[in-house]
């Protein structure tokens, strides 16, 4: 390969970092043409899987301002780059793992942090930002109802105990 080839390689490579909310890094050795086509599709479009050479890979992470990855860079290493939802992405990855068990997650960066595998698992575990934000918005609305019921309940409870009040006067008035 020439080295402007390489030089644009590490060019597109760097803006691929630059341009995602995370990267994860993993082993592919013994996968099939089919099996990778697969994990392609089933990553969608929010996140692009890409095989490079780890040389330029590494150079391309330092210049783009990733330098915790250094120690990943070594034997077959395969990076999804993640534009939307790190979890959706850890979760199809996760689970494509205990399918084919020759996919191998070694670890990644999330917004500039980095990440071992294992962490990586656990991002995977989390569920998806709106299923978050919909049970925040279900725990809002949930408050919001408790203390309307809460400020109705003040004014009944008070007309109820003015009535008690009165009905126990007539009979206090009517008694005597």
């Amino acid at each position: 390969m020439a080295r402007p080839d390489k030089a644009a390689a590490v060019a597109e490579l760097t803006d691929k970092f630059r341009n995602s909310n995370a990267a994860v890094l993993t082993e592919y050795t013994g996968l099939t043409v089919a099996q990778l086509r697969q994990l392609r599709r089933s990553l969608g479009e929010d996140a692009q899987y890409s095989v490079a050479k780890n040389t330029l890979t590494k150079i391309a992470a330092n210049e783009a301002g990733i330098t915790t990855l250094d120690d990943l860079f070594m034997g077959s290493t395969a990076i999804t780059f993640v534009t939307g939802d790190p979890v959706t992405s850890a979760k199809t990855l996760r689970d494509f793992a205990k399918d084919n068990p020759a996919l191998v997650i070694k670890g990644g960066v999330l917004e500039g942090k980095a990440l071992s595998a294992d962490e990586i698992k656990k991002l995977a575990d989390l569920e998806s930002r709106e299923v978050l934000l919909s049970k925040l918005a279900g725990a809002m609305k949930g408050k919001q109802s408790q203390a309307a019921s809460l400020f109705q309940a003040l004014p009944s409870k008070l007309v109820r105990t003015v009535d008690a009040l009165r009905a126990k006067q007539a009979e206090q008035g009517g008694a005597e």
